[in-house]
């Protein structure tokens, strides 16, 4: 891999770590929804002209139902959830339980007709990370019923995140991908108005909401897929979805020094068994670029 490919692979892992920091800092002034919304919009309005220059938006008139099942998988419901639970629990806590998507990827797969062999390796992998998730909600800092209602927040929009690449990855592996993802979002974007206009703040919020708004609709999500498409073109998708270890210890180490989240022994324990195990769910499966759409799973 060239340098251009090392800066591109490294920055991708930190924008991708930096979005549950962000969401934090708005959602103490702004509605989930408005935040979740926002990013969609600012996204759209960057990316669909791009897919639309390209022509990536041409082939799309056979595939409307899988757009917009992708929407809803990928950005309309992951990232209204994320919103809604990092109310009620830490951004770093957050970080973790989305880095079990690889995981949750392997265990829905063969719904969506994809029969990978589960070895030994594999399956110690799953149990590992299903470990590291019961210790997280069970001995981290997680309680109360706002709190298990937060971390369900998180396993639902990590459950969307796991469906959004298996929907690529049945129905656009042929296509573009920047294609399908700026129609998803003007999709997602749709999706959510109505609940952002329900919730529309009654004031203008403070600069650091708008800004990390802003953040996470501009870096970390187009910026973001830009940089992603770029890194599978020179380095492989095999390589780039090797981020998806880097993303949750960004995401840690922001909410444990910048917003004084206690994480505590249980957390720590929790991160290394979900890391650990979604290495080894994924370990020996086909390489990803036999896999359209893959690198897709780990977009935040």
């Amino acid at each position: 891999m060239t340098w251009r490919g090392w800066c591109a692979f490294a920055a991708l892992g930190i924008i991708w770590g930096l979005p549950y920091f962000f969401i934090k800092l708005a959602v103490q002034e702004v509605s989930p929804f408005i935040v979740a919304w926002g990013r969609i919009v600012l996204a759209t309005l960057i990316l669909l002209p791009i897919a639309w220059h390209r022509g990536a938006l041409r082939t799309l008139g056979q595939h409307k139902a899988a757009v917009c099942a992708f929407a809803l998988a990928e950005f309309a419901i992951p990232f209204a959830a994320i919103s809604i639970g990092e109310r009620w629990i830490d951004s770093s806590v957050t970080g973790i339980l989305i880095a079990a998507v690889p995981l949750t990827v392997t265990l829905i797969s063969r719904f969506f007709g994809v029969h990978e062999k589960l070895g030994a390796w594999r399956l110690l992998g799953l149990a590992l990370g299903l470990c590291g998730v019961i210790t997280l909600v069970g001995f981290g800092n997680i309680s109360g019923p706002l709190g298990w209602a937060g971390a369900g927040c998180m396993l639902l929009a990590t459950l969307g995140y796991a469906i959004g690449p298996l929907i690529i990855q049945r129905h656009f592996a042929n296509l573009d991908a920047i294609g399908p993802i700026a129609a998803s979002l003007l999709v997602a974007s749709l999706a959510l108005l109505v609940p952002a206009l329900l919730n529309f703040p009654q004031q203008v919020p403070s600069a650091v909401a708008l800004g990390a708004i802003a953040i996470l609709g501009v870096i970390c999500t187009s910026v973001a897929m830009l940089l992603m498409f770029y890194l599978v073109n020179h380095a492989g998708a095999s390589r780039a979805t090797v981020i998806t270890y880097i993303n949750p210890a960004v995401a840690t180490l922001l909410g444990v020094f910048l917003l004084n989240e206690r994480l505590g022994a249980g957390g720590f324990a929790a991160f290394a068994l979900i890391l650990l195990g979604s290495w080894l769910a994924t370990r020996g499966a086909p390489p990803a670029e036999s896999v359209p759409g893959t690198q897709l799973e780990y977009e935040r």
